[in-house]
């Protein structure tokens, strides 16, 4: 416990250097409340404002109109559980070791999440939805003034008047009250969506989609996967056709039926979402503090929807890793739509939000503030490859992986495979990485490169764990 308190009082005296670093307001200055918003499964090109044809979705594409989308934003693990827990602390799966099956997240990592500091600063904090991160007894009452869980597995919940109302909607509802009783502000409010995950016990209904999206597209043919040729599939290895990503592609893309039924659905539960953040953007206006609240939107992990001939997430590619990010700042983006094609990461997002509020970044984040993106700044340095990996314990069936994605160059490498099984994926001669060339001789200095930048990675994080006083 001595370690981790020095580490806790050194880390603060650092971080309060770097927050001045950060060109953080005056004293006095209006600090913003901030909206952080997060759906359940969408990957990148999921919006209509990222060029889907079909997808509607006009609430965040408003978001985006008058605000900076950032097209190369990542997970550094595509599962919920960790990937929230790294939104939460800023840190990388390695590092705050939590994902589905280990213990809590620890407390001297909560007490350092964006809603503990932000609440010690004064700030009122609130959570409506899916926590999807244990938590140490004590710590979610430390963390927000206000939290209610809201949970699926049914999405429709009976009301005390024995109406049914789904999830999404009651989400709505808890924020709208959330944001009247906090007009005074400062405030920031987390509402993290459940949907659009599968409800996975309900073999037929995967998709229940709320009543705000009866209708939408029903006279819609969904097009195939784009990467859907069964080829593409064959082409894995066997530890990929066996695992997870194939069973559940059985449960909902196996036929023609089961595909448009379960895509049209999917994008009901999608446009469901936006709905919610459409009454959320209202509220802000009716409430007069639109003008100084930041809106974030973005989502735990992308979604593969039949492409590889996988459904899910989980590994390595490009469907399960990448990510919407969209955020309307009104001090730094009025008037503008821009879009940012630097690489930026879910640990981004607690750095950013701290920052925001003025409230110092602490050292011990592995994420960075996107607010010189927000404000039409290249910061000097910027990252040109992360660190990804997915390290529950579940078997075979999710295949663990550790790698570095790159501007061009993908690595990862499935460890537990005897003998261990990597990928080199190079996106400038095969963006939909269809092919690795990790057994290519002509590709051997690059596999070299990439592999010894996975190893540096690792061990960094690794040696974090010890730093910040984790067993």
């Amino acid at each position: 416990m001595r370690v981790t308190r020095i580490w806790c009082i050194l880390a603060g005296l650092v971080g309060i250097v770097a927050g001045r670093a950060f060109g953080q307001e005056a004293p006095g200055a209006e600090r913003p409340n901030i909206v952080f918003i997060m759906a359940d499964d969408q990957r990148h090109d999921l919006l209509g404002c990222a060029g889907h044809p079909i997808l509607q979705t006009p609430h965040v594409d408003a978001l985006a109109a008058r605000g900076v989308r950032f097209t190369n934003m990542f997970v550094t693990t595509s599962i919920c559980a960790a990937s929230r827990a790294s939104i939460l602390t800023g840190l990388h799966e390695r590092t705050h070791q939590f994902t589905f099956g280990t213990p809590p997240l620890k407390s001297t990592l909560s007490q350092q999440s964006y809603p503990a500091l932000l609440r010690e600063a004064g700030y009122r904090t609130g959570f409506v939805g899916k926590l999807g991160v244990k938590l140490e007894a004590g710590e979610l009452d430390r963390m927000f003034d206000s939290a209610t869980i809201l949970s699926r597995n049914p999405y429709f919940k009976t009301q005390p008047d024995g109406s049914r109302q789904h999830i999404t909607e009651m989400a709505g509802d808890l924020a709208v009250q959330f944001l009247r009783e906090s007009a005074s502000g400062p405030f920031c409010l987390s509402v993290s969506f459940n949907a659009p995950h599968a409800e996975d016990s309900d073999k037929e209904d995967h998709y229940p989609w709320p009543p705000s999206a009866d209708g939408l597209y029903d006279d819609v043919k969904m097009p195939l996967p784009v990467l859907g040729d069964p080829e593409i599939f064959a082409a894995q290895p066997e530890f990929l056709r066996n695992s997870f990503n194939r069973e559940r592609w059985y449960w909902r893309w196996d036929t023609p039926e089961k595909y448009q039924k379960n895509v049209r659905a999917y994008f009901r539960m999608i446009s469901g979402v936006d709905h919610v953040v459409g009454r959320i953007i209202a509220e802000l206006e009716s409430q007069g503090v639109a003008d100084n609240t930041v809106v974030i939107y973005t989502a735990d992990n992308g979604y593969y929807l039949g492409e590889r001939g996988f459904a899910g997430k989980w590994s390595h590619y490009e469907e399960s890793l990448r990510v919407p990010l969209v955020i309307h700042d009104p001090h730094r983006t009025v008037g503008n739509s821009r879009l940012v094609e630097a690489m930026t990461l879910n640990i981004d997002i607690p750095a950013t939000i701290l920052d925001l509020a003025g409230v110092n970044v602490p050292a011990a984040y592995q994420g960075s503030s996107l607010r010189p993106w927000l404000a039409g700044e290249t910061p000097d340095a910027w990252r040109e490859d992360f660190f990804c990996e997915h390290l529950m314990e579940i078997g075979t069936r999710i295949p663990k992986y550790e790698g570095v994605r790159g501007k061009r160059y993908v690595y990862a490498r499935y460890f537990e495979q005897e003998p261990t099984y990597e990928f080199l994926h190079d996106l400038q001669t095969d963006p939909q990485q269809l092919k690795s060339f990790a057994n290519d001789p002509d590709y051997a200095e690059i596999l070299a490169a990439t592999r010894q930048r996975c190893d540096e990675l690792k061990q960094q994080y690794e040696a974090a764990v010890i730093e910040s006083g984790s067993p």
